[in-house]
């Protein structure tokens, strides 16, 4: 509904009009006329009837009783308060402030940082979109922070120091490196250390034009293929807490990322001694070699399918599985994680087992042979480079099949995994040391507390 001003000879009438559909074209109806113009202008009329129409609206009549500010704007105020709170424990404002006390900012570069860290935290994206994100935070100090400031203060995250004697052969050492040592050392003591490492990747990629000099075409695991990224490295310690973080180029596979990982994290934090948890992604034989050669520990996930070893004979080995539960998990859980431990051609693997897992393997893999057997009738030409259909599909001379033996062989693996260590650690624990690697894909924010 709105209000009209309908013209009737020299007489000005103010209407109420509603619109309405009728037979697919937009009509209009009068809803009451309130009067002429001239006479009910400058009455109090209008003001009592739009005192009882606000009844109906609480907008409008917390504006008419006074007690609401149309111009007013509101900002929410929990999160600066919570994670300002950890920012300040972590001694984040003392590390930065030092290292910039020195240097003529024009601005506070730790509080840009900050705001930084917290849109990441919250909505993600570029400082561009920060800057407008801020709007709607109230966070201490940042009300001035412009945005060529939070490019001056990422730069100043990556701008390289004078000493580059433990840097990676991908990438320089930084200002963002020197925070970690310093963030690791404050929380040190005489007996910490690093019994356990746990060591994940993931892809960023750029959008528009965006990563020209830095980005280079690689595997995407954003499915974004056509664009430039890099790829990401974070490393957690035992107790599940950020130690630091690695960038590399793009096309840079995972397998070559974990040798450099080791000795970064000897050289940068003194620690001689640990056992590193990767994902199956960083195996290859010169990874593993290069992990021996260096004395280091590791459990590493196996590529089941991929490797023959494991594939004929690991999995194919007899044994009994020992049950496994984790500290709180239900005594009386009927489909706890199973491990059994097999030791082949001087390594040591330790396959792990999960029924409920199983379970769903198997219907996932009844669901795709059922829509398999439905587009073999009716529209097989649609099967031709399904990646998806692929591995259970068989063609010959033109006639599409399902594959009877890769059904049967895809069996083997349900509900599995494989893990490859070199310690001495009971089979139970060494599967559960390797769930925990889990939690390095749960925090992807984490590592943004420390780096912005």
């Amino acid at each position: 509904m709105f209000v009209r001003i309908k013209k009737s000879g020299v007489n000005e009438y103010i209407q109420i009009v509603q619109n309405f559909r009728e037979g697919g074209k937009t009509k209009q109806r009068v809803i009451g006329t309130l009067g002429r113009i001239d006479e009910i202008a400058g009455s109090k009329d209008i003001d009592v009837l739009i005192s009882k129409l606000s009844r109906y609206s609480n907008e409008v009549l917390m504006v008419i009783t006074g007690q609401s500010n149309i111009d007013a704007h509101s900002v929410s105020i929990g999160p600066a308060m919570v994670f300002e709170r950890i920012w300040n424990e972590l001694g984040m404002p003392g590390i930065i402030h030092k290292m910039t006390g020195s240097r003529k900012f024009a601005f506070d570069v730790e509080r840009a940082i900050f705001l930084t860290v917290m849109h990441r935290l919250f909505a993600s994206g570029s400082d561009r979109s920060c800057e407008k994100w801020k709007e709607d935070y109230h966070i201490e100090k940042t009300d001035t922070v412009a945005l060529h400031q939070l490019y001056r203060a990422m730069g100043f995250l990556g701008e390289e120091i004078e000493d580059q004697k433990d840097k990676t052969p991908f990438s320089p050492r930084c200002n963002k490196d020197i925070i970690e040592e310093r963030l690791f050392d404050r929380r040190a003591d005489l007996f910490s250390g690093l019994d356990l490492v746990f060591f994940d990747t993931t892809s960023i990629y750029f959008e528009g034009l965006g990563g020209d000099e830095l980005g280079c075409l690689g595997h995407s695991k954003d499915h974004r293929p056509d664009l430039n990224q890099m790829v990401v490295g974070a490393i957690l310690d035992g107790n599940g807490d950020p130690i630091c973080c690695e960038l590399w180029p793009g096309n840079t596979s995972d397998v070559k990322t974990l040798l450099p990982i080791t000795d970064r994290i000897k050289n940068r934090f003194g620690v001689s001694k640990f056992c590193v948890v990767a994902d199956r992604g960083m195996i290859s034989d010169e990874t593993i070699e290069g992990l021996e050669k260096r004395k280091i520990s590791y459990i590493l996930g196996v590529r089941m399918r991929n490797q023959k070893l494991v594939r004929e004979e690991v999995l194919s080995r007899a044994g009994r599985f020992e049950e496994v539960r984790t500290e709180g998990e239900a005594v009386n859980d009927p489909h706890p994680l199973k491990v059994k431990e097999v030791m082949a051609h001087g390594s040591r693997y330790i396959v792990c087992f999960n029924e409920r897992q199983a379970r769903k393997d198997a219907a996932d893999r009844l669901a795709i042979i059922e829509s398999l057997e439905e587009k073999i009738a009716n529209s097989p030409k649609s099967l031709v480079g399904n990646k998806g259909y692929g591995k259970y599909l068989k063609i010959t001379r033109g006639t599409f099949r399902i594959d009877k033996k890769k059904v049967d062989d895809d069996r083997r693996f349900d509900g599995k995994w494989v893990l490859e260590t070199n310690t001495d650690l009971p089979s139970a624990e060494v599967a559960l040391k390797y769930k925990e690697l889990w939690q390095v894909e749960r925090k992807p924010s984490a590592t943004s507390i420390f780096y912005g």
